[in-house]
């Protein structure tokens, strides 16, 4: 899970922040690509292989599609929202193009939980049968992820948060960046197989 969780982030911990808590973008260093990589890696692996057993591969590329799109502008505009929050991050165009590397981070996220799940259910398609105890499982999976590297960044000094920050208590790591990955994971695969449904006549 943390090696997930390090993918989702990778956009963000890109920028050494450490010195003044300022996001500069020419202090891109080659280990912050690393993760990123293993995680494209593991996603391609995975995909090859839920494709493979899928009973309706057209589907399955689709919404891998569209959870790649959908989970792109909704972590976007998170990151640019939840932003203000952080140390160092002023509006301009820097700041922008720093939440468009983290989107894209998230999205790798959300797409590897999502063909994770799929491993484990044995179905391409799992999303389709969502229920309770899946809703559950996504949410603290999201969840306890986000703790996890919020607490590693926050030690590390990559990042910090202005006083705003509203804080959960005990662990002491920003509400909002949590409840980005509590929720919207969930939210994309939801809209995807939606879309999927009322815009196609192929029963899935």
């Amino acid at each position: 899970m943390d090696v997930i969780r390090r993918s989702a982030f990778s956009g963000a911990h890109y920028l050494d922040c450490k010195a003044d808590k300022k996001v500069n973008m020419e202090k891109l260093n080659a280990t912050a690509f690393i993760v990123p990589i293993i995680a494209l890696i593991i996603i391609f692996i995975l995909y090859m292989h839920l494709l493979k057993h899928s009973n309706n591969r057209s589907v399955f590329k689709r919404v891998s599609y569209l959870i790649i799109a959908f989970s792109f502008l909704l972590n976007f505009a998170w990151e640019m929202l939840q932003m203000p929050l952080y140390e160092g991050m002023e509006p301009g165009i820097q700041t922008t193009l720093f939440c468009a590397l983290a989107a894209v981070a998230d999205t790798v996220m959300v797409l590897l939980i999502y063909y994770a799940f799929g491993l484990i259910y044995k179905s391409p398609l799992w999303i389709k049968h969502l229920n309770y105890v899946r809703v559950i499982l996504l949410i603290l999976t999201g969840g306890l992820g986000a703790v996890l590297m919020e607490l590693r960044h926050l030690d590390t000094g990559t990042w910090g948060y202005k006083q705003t920050m509203p804080l959960i208590p005990f662990v002491k790591v920003g509400v909002l960046p949590v409840l980005q990955f509590m929720s919207l994971p969930v939210l994309s695969y939801i809209i995807s197989i939606y879309f999927i449904k009322k815009k196609s006549d192929v029963r899935i």
